[in-house]
Parts: C-alpha cells; sequence; structure tokens
C-alpha cells in the first residue's frame, strides 16, 4: 500500500458478529486487512470483548482482548471474566445506559472505542484511524424496537473520534456492497442490493450508469429492518433450546404453583442480552426460582449456561444448525458441555414456519424499498444478495419469486461491504454516497 496515509482509504464494516476492515489504493485495488491469529489468517475480526481479572476482586484493571483473542481467552475461562458480544444491537438503543464489568461502567460508546482499541492494536501500522479517507458502514435502520439514528450516530462518533477518526464518512453498508457489486457491471443496471446482518437486513436500489470510464449511481430508495440472522437463531433458541432450560416449567411460591416467567428466555434468545446476564438481577433471580421450581434441573442448567460463559458456544451451534438447513431437509442439533447436553433433530420445514412472520416482514421492507424507489419488479435488472441469511433458502425463495431467479446473485458474505466502503473513498466524488452522514 502506499505509505502515504492520505492515498489509503479505509472500509470498515462493523457488523453485530464480525468487524472487516478494507483498505484501497488511489488506483483501485482494494484487499480485506487479515489478522494473524493461532498461526491462522483471518479476514474477520469477531465483534466480541473478553475482560478478566486474574485477582477477582482487586483493584486492578481488568485485561482486555477483543476478537479472535478475545474468543481465545473466554474459552480458557481460567479467572473471572465477562464476555460481550453482539453488542452492536445496543447502539441505538436510548434504554441501554451502560453495563457494569468488574466494578466499572462502560456505556455503548466505550465498549466500542475499546473494541476498536483492540483492532488496531492487532492490525498493525496499516489500520490508521487518523487516516484522511475514513468510510464506516451504517445499516439503514438500527436494531431494536424502537432505535434512535440520532443517538446511533452520536456515539459512533464519540467512539470513532477517540480513535482519531474525526471527520469519517458513514454510508448505508447496503450501498457499500452496492458499490462493489456494480464494478462487475458490464452495462448500466438498476440493482437491488440485499444485506442481510446479524442484527439488521437493509435494502437499497441504486441505479449504476458509467460515463467516461467512471462509474456512476443514483440511489433511488433505502429500507431497513431489524430482522436479520440473530432473529432466525432467536427462532431455533425458542423452539429448541429454551424448552430444554426451564421454558414452560412451573414453581411453587405462597402454596401456589406458577409459571417460570418467560422473559428470562426472551433474554436467552437475544445473544447481546445474554451477553450482559451475567451478574444481573435475572440471573439472581433465576437461583431463587431454581430453588422453587418443581424441576430444578433446566433452570440449574440455564444458570450454568450463564455463569460458564457458555453463550458463544451456544451460539455457534444453533448457527451451525442454521447453516446446515440451508444444504439439508433436516439437521441433527447437538450442544454439550460438561453436565449440560442438548440433542434435536430440525427439520427445515419446521424452521420455515418459525421464521414464516420474519420472512414476511422482509417481504413488507422489500415493498417498502420498492415503492420510495418507484419502480416495479420489471425495472430491477439486478439482486445483489450478501450475508449469511441470504443463503436461507426461504430468502432466496422470496427474491426469487418477486424478481425471477436469473436476477439473483450473490458474493462474498463478509467482505463485500469493507471493500466497497473502501473503494468508495477512492470514487470521483465519495461524499455522493454518504448517505447519512
Amino acid at each position: 500500500m502506499p505509505s502515504d496515509k492520505a492515498a489509503v482509504s479505509i472500509g470498515i464494516d462493523f457488523g453485530t458478529s464480525n468487524t472487516v476492515v478494507a483498505l484501497a489504493g488511489p488506483e483501485h485495488s482494494v484487499r480485506t486487512l487479515r489478522f494473524r491469529h493461532d498461526g491462522q489468517d483471518h479476514d474477520v475480526y469477531a465483534s466480541a470483548l473478553c475482560f478478566w481479572q486474574d485477582r477477582p476482586g482487586s483493584s486492578v484493571p481488568a485485561s482486555i482482548e477483543g476478537g479472535p483473542w478475545a474468543l481465545e481467552r473466554m474459552r480458557e475461562s481460567l479467572t473471572a471474566l465477562r464476555f460481550i458480544q453482539s453488542f452492536k444491537t445496543f447502539a441505538a438503543s436510548r434504554s441501554f445506559q451502560h453495563t457494569t464489568i468488574f466494578r466499572q461502567r462502560y456505556r455503548f460508546e466505550d465498549l466500542l472505542a475499546t473494541f476498536l482499541r483492540t483492532l488496531v492494536r492487532h492490525a498493525g501500522p496499516d489500520l490508521d484511524f487518523g487516516a484522511a479517507r475514513i468510510q464506516i458502514g451504517r445499516p439503514v435502520r438500527f436494531a431494536g424496537s424502537h432505535p434512535d439514528d440520532g443517538l446511533a450516530m452520536q456515539r459512533y462518533g464519540e467512539a470513532f473520534g477517540r480513535l482519531g477518526a474525526t471527520s469519517p464518512r458513514y454510508i448505508y453498508e447496503p450501498v457499500g456492497a452496492a458499490f462493489s457489486f456494480a464494478r462487475s457491471l458490464d452495462r448500466d443496471a438498476t440493482v437491488l442490493v440485499a444485506d442481510f446482518g446479524g442484527g439488521t437486513s437493509d435494502f437499497s436500489i441504486m441505479r449504476f450508469s458509467r460515463e467516461a470510464g467512471l462509474l456512476r449511481a443514483e440511489p433511488l430508495g433505502h429500507a431497513g429492518i431489524g430482522i436479520a440472522g440473530d432473529t432466525f437463531d432467536a427462532r431455533i433458541v425458542d423452539h429448541v433450546v429454551s424448552p430444554r432450560l426451564g421454558k414452560g416449567g412451573h414453581y411453587r411460591s405462597f402454596g401456589k404453583v406458577l409459571p417460570i416467567p418467560v422473559h428470562y428466555y426472551g433474554t436467552l434468545a437475544r445473544w447481546n442480552e445474554l451477553a450482559l446476564m451475567k451478574g444481573s438481577a435475572d440471573l439472581r433471580e433465576l437461583h431463587e426460582l431454581a430453588r422453587a421450581a418443581l424441576e430444578p434441573g433446566p433452570l440449574e442448567d440455564f444458570i450454568a449456561l450463564v455463569e460458564n460463559d457458555l453463550g458463544f458456544a451456544l451460539y455457534r451451534a444453533v448457527s451451525a444448525a442454521k447453516v446446515g438447513l440451508s444444504r439439508e431437509d433436516a439437521v441433527e442439533f447437538r450442544f454439550a458441555d460438561g453436565a449440560l447436553d442438548l440433542a434435536s433433530t430440525i427439520r427445515r420445514a419446521d424452521f420455515e414456519h418459525w421464521v414464516a412472520e420474519d420472512l414476511a416482514r422482509l417481504d413488507r421492507t422489500v415493498d417498502q424499498v420498492m415503492a420510495q424507489a418507484g419502480v416495479g419488479p420489471d425495472a430491477i435488472e439486478r439482486v445483489f444478495l450478501t450475508g449469511g441469511t441470504s443463503f436461507v433458502p426461504a430468502v432466496q425463495q422470496l427474491f426469487a419469486r418477486r424478481f425471477g431467479e436469473a436476477k439473483l446473485t450473490a458474493a462474498d458474505q463478509f467482505n463485500s461491504i469493507a471493500q466497497g466502503l473502501a473503494l468508495i473513498g477512492h470514487a470521483e466524488n465519495p461524499d455522493q454516497w454518504a448517505m447519512a452522514a
């Protein structure tokens, strides 16, 4: 890469599950930044943090790691620790004010800045947030029931600013993916880009053309919804895992038999909230419920899952089952750790029934972006799908039914957004792409 920092354009795709960084030179060459860990190169950096104390209860600040180093430390689990995942989901939430980790309060911007510092440390000299051209992806619609976009962007700005990114461009994530995809177009085209992340699904319709060899784009419409890969995971948790961990059970209180409250299982199904459950009032209440439960074993397993930081391992098992259902009509789900052993056969037909309403809401969001763009299905010449959930057969069928299978194309589920963001920094007029600055 050029030594001149201003000649380097950086694209940052901070995702719910993974973060990807790409670097582009002025000659439109682009590469994804790789991280060397445990003898292997990784082009994704897990969006996770691990805090630990070698001497629990001491006044010494906690040690912190991010990415694959956080996963490694969590798996070792040799001392008191807190593992945080999917925290991007809190970005636009006013109800999330802070979490306390080893007696220190962390707001969202503190978590993000801490995470970014670990990323910069492991990236080495190639990554300089003080470089002149920084493009940061953001969802069209942030996750959450009542997301506050202004609050999310304020928090992003403070966190990235601490790392030296004082005037970055914020660009819709599907626009970054669109720019990456558009380089392969051999003619002018109207393209629908569907970006399925962990926390949100975002849609953009762009009109691409070339004039004198320069790529030009006209944004026609954008829409997004807080339904994506984590939502589909939650349906598996709700139907397969939660019943085994006490959902539907009962406890005795003052001579009455009462159902175990279901809100604990909402937390179990949301990875970002499960990551914060350790040390919370909910966990203390679960201990009390287990003592009063008619069948305490399942609740004790739930408690062990939280206290032993098994949430990420459960996430991996659930995600693997979801991926398997993209290839097979049925998969054997298995999660085992110590005394905890969960096993079940999951059929694709059942999974598609569980996510039917989610698919209907995705379909309605496509209606919104089409209406905003003022175009019908026939005007869409290409449909570009990106993100892991784009491989779910029911999702592909949704778009094939609307636009025809011949129009569908897919690309690298991890790198396309970050590479497109980096390339935008060297576009003729990069500010035209910054729809959400």
